[in-house]
């Protein structure tokens, strides 16, 4: 993999690049002029979208970055979205859109975790690839499906966890494409120089670009995989909305004031509250810049997230700070702990900084040429929608599109980019307020959402973790009939089933629907197999070693497939071999307190005395007791339900096995199951 196209390192933090197709062979500084061509071209297209986006910490940005080795000259960006990962998804969206209204761009994305995207839609990948053919296979047209492409299983290991199935995908090395808003795999040939333009060794950045573009109705991805990543990104733009929350708070003027402008602060402000140390609540002892005198009630637009940091943290004023709360029944008791703990998060990002910085940094990035053609570009796209120059919505409107353009159009570096705390005061000196003014917006707030969200029932959660993984129950059954109707035995047949597959050392494949695919159970084949493991050759049965030929059988499955008449001769004898085994063990168990541990059948029938005169005293002492067989099945229940309910709800290997076999036990009630079996 090329140096310059490592994962992303940082955590919480999403990087993407978009490569123009045809890349034909230019002159550096004027493809340099092509693509910041594009960068402005494309931020001012979906500025209507990003600019009253609230981002968690970075906005979305592009900048152009220079060819390095085989990688060519690129568009660049990389966003931390940190605990918002809406943010990221996001992302996954635009780029997408960007990509579908720019046919000739080709977009790559991933994050610290790697191929995110091949990780949403692990259950369907492709079975060919694998680690030696996957590099660069995988990209984004719109062309109908041609090739169709046997989805899998990703394998792993017994507890099946996301952290193990995002180390299998980092390990496979996959690299994800957008081109025309859909997503494409690279095939890999299955006999080399089957297909001309098929590489025999995973493509470069350049060889993928070229496969592309001449062969994009071949490359696109089984419909499956499209649709993992669509349901993730299902409902944006609209989504947008769905995820902010208006809160009443109440707050300093000057906080107000500032909202009003940059109303993204709220996230920068929340982000310092919420991880702050004694060190900055050292600046909120005695409060310099947000008096507590100067609060009014306001209304403040936060995302979910946010919010959710905000609410949740208790957290006691310094009685020096003048920020003292109403009893805790007091109706707006809420928006004054809000506006007491955003106000602390804005004092924090003032106080980190000096109160006469310099505003020199403000001017370099507003001075830029790009602004003019960029403003232009807006008034074309109707971004103002038909307000009059001057009115205070324009100003609004204006002023934000100013943040955004020296947010993420014209991004400086980052020794003159401006803090969030030089940014609050440069607003405060700038931007006069009157309070009395806006105490008389008090009477006109909209009203604050509903905060229900933030408590989910158990059964709500497992909703949303049904939606999550792309199921949906046909029928709406109350818990009480589920676990009145539901059948042990789809645990033993379930387990019976897994058995019978055939691992490597790469893993356990498992069903894919379990809950569309009935459940089959050859019994002669797992016994045929079961027995050239454990049963030893009639002339050997004094050892229990078995030789390279037995062994060469784990490798291969055609170990259940029909066998010839003479080798069904030996392993009828084998078996044979192992059963006697077997109950010269029973024999010997029934004089110990083993047996007791496990659950036998209620009626069998009593054992034949077919031993010889040696065993005739052994058979005297037991009284000529029956010896019952051991009920595989429920004992197998048993104690899976017995590890189930020592999880005490939570993650447990009881439960990932079962629920990667599409088993959902109901939830457990007593603290140690009573089995019983009715035959």
């Amino acid at each position: 993999m090329e140096e310059t196209m490592k994962l992303a390192t940082m955590e919480d933090t999403v990087e993407y690049r978009l490569f123009l197709i045809p890349d034909e062979s230019r002159d550096s500084d004027k493809h340099k002029e092509v693509l910041q061509k594009y960068i402005e071209r494309i931020m001012t297209q979906f500025a209507p979208m990003l600019v009253p986006y609230i981002w968690q910490n970075q906005p979305f940005n592009l900048k152009y970055k220079p060819g390095k080795g085989s990688v060519p000259a690129h568009m660049f960006g990389v966003t931390k979205f940190g605990d918002n990962i809406e943010d990221e998804w996001f992302i996954v969206y635009v780029i997408k859109q960007i990509t579908k209204e720019f046919p000739e761009l080709v977009a790559r994305i991933e994050d610290n975790d790697g191929e995110f995207l091949l990780i949403e839609a692990a259950d369907f990948l492709p079975k060919w690839l694998d680690p030696d053919n996957s590099t660069n296979r995988v990209s984004i047209p719109k062309f109908r499906k041609f090739v169709e492409m046997k989805s899998c299983c990703i394998t792993f290991i017994c507890t099946y966890s996301l952290p193990v199935l995002t180390m299998k995908i980092k390990m496979y090395h996959l690299q994800v494409f957008f081109h025309h808003g859909e997503l494409c795999i690279i095939p890999a040939p299955r006999t080399p120089g089957a297909e001309s333009w098929l590489p025999t060794t995973p493509p470069t950045i350049p060889q993928a670009l070229n496969i592309i573009a001449a062969h994009p109705e071949k490359i696109l991805a089984s419909e499956s995989i499209r649709a993992a990543v669509s349901r993730r990104i299902r409902g944006y733009p609209e989504k947008i909305q769905v995820s902010l929350h208006r809160a009443h708070c109440f707050l300093p003027a000057g906080i107000v004031a500032v909202l009003k402008q940059r109303p993204r602060l709220v996230s920068a402000a929340v982000q310092a509250f919420y991880l702050r140390d004694p060190i900055d609540l050292r600046a909120c002892r005695v409060f310099k810049t947000f008096l507590p005198e100067t609060r009014i009630m306001t209304s403040v637009t936060f995302t979910k997230c946010l919010y959710a940091q905000l609410v949740q943290q208790r957290f006691v004023p310094d009685r020096r700070s003048g920020y003292m709360l109403p009893p805790p029944s007091d109706p707006q008791y809420r928006a004054h702990e809000l506006g007491m703990k955003l106000a602390h998060g804005f004092e924090i990002l003032c106080s980190k900084c000096s109160p006469h910085f310099s505003d020199c940094k403000k001017s370099l990035v507003t001075a830029s040429p790009l602004w003019a053609s960029f403003l232009a570009s807006l008034k074309k796209d109707d971004y103002f929608k038909g307000l009059i120059e001057g009115s205070a919505q324009y100003r609004e409107r204006l002023e934000m599109a100013e943040n955004y353009f020296q947010l993420s159009v014209n991004r400086p570096e980052s020794s003159l980019a401006m803090s969030p705390g030089e940014e609050i005061l440069t607003l405060l000196q700038t931007i006069p307020f009157d309070i009395e003014d806006l105490k008389k917006e008090e009477a006109n707030l909209p009203p604050e959402d509903d905060d229900q969200w933030l408590d989910l029932s158990p059964d709500q959660l497992d909703q949303l973790l049904q939606e999550a993984a792309g199921k949906k129950e046909s029928e709406s059954i109350s818990k009480e009939e589920k676990e009145q109707n539901y059948d042990l035995t789809q645990v033993s047949e379930s387990m019976k089933a897994f058995i019978s597959k055939v691992s490597t050392h790469k893993g356990a494949e498992l069903p894919q629907e379990p809950s569309e695919a009935p459940i089959t159970f050859d019994a002669d084949s797992f016994l045929n197999y079961f027995d050239k493991i454990l049963g030893p050759r009639p002339h050997e049965s004094d050892s229990d070693d078995l030789d390279d030929e037995e062994f060469e059988c784990l490798d291969s499955d055609d170990d259940l497939e029909t066998h010839e008449p003479g080798e069904e001769a030996s392993l009828k004898g084998t078996l044979n071999n192992l059963k006697s085994y077997m109950a010269q063990m029973d024999q010997e168990l029934a004089h110990t307190c083993i047996g007791k541990s496990f659950t036998t059948r209620k009626q069998v029938e009593p054992v034949s005395q077919t031993t010889d005169n040696n065993s005739d005293e052994e058979d005297s002492d037991t009284g000529e007791s029956v010896m019952a067989p051991v009920d595989v099945d429920l004992n197998l229940v048993s104690n899976i339900l017995e590890s189930y309910s020592s999880q005490a709800g939570l993650a447990g290997p009881a439960s990932n096995l079962l629920q990667s076999m599409g088993v959902q036990l109901p939830d457990s009630i007593d603290h140690r199951p009573t089995i019983t079996r009715t035959d």
